[in-house]
């Protein structure tokens, strides 16, 4: 039976630690539900706001702050965009791994997804000139075999799973583990801010306040459990100017704390790995119990 990650230990003696990341979907997020969506204009033009405007302004943030962040990037974002995405790399934030198209993964054969991963490493190499050292499933939907085609290619951590407050290391058969940074839908910006026809959400928008609200709630309670505090924002939706406003209101509450540690997703990952903590498992129902 699996256990619970144990609380990890922070650098400096930090209480908790915090990390600001983006999912750089822009048009991928529709196309990689279909590609029919490429004759909406409209609705294209929506997404196309995170990296033509919401991005820059999300760097600007940032290096206001002093933060460093992590970026994921399906590969058609980087190859539809890719000064915008070389302009994240020369600001000094992290370039990870979000599919190729933004595509759904669940139900997908081992071959079907290594494809996709292979797709997506190949964009970023050519565009940005990395090698990702993490990834993230679009909509965060990994398959049982997805942590083993990820370790097979090198990658340091995944941050897709739901299941503990603390990050830990995730046992693979057949080889060394990967280090997993939790996430949760409540600290994502999709599910307050995100509406586009005949494609997602239905029709109410929440006001920055509410949203910045309930994520403060969260990062003072993570705080207190000496957690990791993960958000995930979209530039598409949190580059819009109140909302961008608010998130920096947000950061500057959490930088305010001296006994967090606000760092990139990678960072985190090269620190977890550095603990020689022991692998836990995360099993899978059995179907004989059903």
């Amino acid at each position: 039976m699996s256990v619970p990650a144990v609380p990890v230990p922070w650098p400096n003696g930090a209480r908790c630690a915090a990390s600001f990341s983006f999912d750089v979907d822009a048009e991928s997020a529709m196309l990689g539900v279909s590609t029919k969506h490429a004759s909406r204009m409209s609705a294209i033009s929506h997404q196309a706001y995170g990296p033509l405007t919401g991005l820059p302004r999300l760097l600007e943030i940032l290096a206001r702050q002093g933060v460093t962040s992590t970026f994921f990037v399906p590969g058609y974002t980087a190859v539809r965009y890719p000064d915008v995405i070389r302009t994240i790399v020369d600001a000094g934030h992290e370039i990870a791994h979000h599919g190729y198209l933004h595509e759904a993964m669940f139900g997908l054969t081992e071959d079907q997804e290594a494809a996709i991963l292979d797709r997506g490493l190949e964009a970023l190499d050519a565009v940005a000139g990395v090698r990702p050292a993490g990834y993230r499933a679009p909509m965060w939907e990994l398959n049982w075999h997805s942590p083993k085609l990820l370790r097979d290619r090198g990658f340091l951590y995944d941050s897709s799973l739901m299941d503990t407050d603390h990050p830990y290391e995730l046992a693979i058969d057949g080889g060394g583990p990967l280090v997993e940074i939790p996430i949760q839908w409540a600290l994502d910006d999709w599910e307050q801010y995100c509406y586009v026809p005949d494609f997602s959400g239905s029709g109410l928008i929440e006001s920055p306040v509410k949203a910045i609200e309930m994520w403060q709630l969260e990062f003072d309670a993570m705080r207190a459990a000496g957690g990791c505090f993960v958000l995930t924002n979209h530039p598409f939706l949190s580059g819009r100017p109140s909302r961008a406003h608010a998130l920096e209101g947000l950061i500057e509450y959490v930088r305010s704390h001296d006994d967090v540690w606000v760092t990139s997703l990678s960072a985190i990952a090269e620190h977890v790995r550095s603990l020689g903590l022991k692998p836990r498992s995360v099993e899978r129902p059995n179907e004989r119990d059903f």
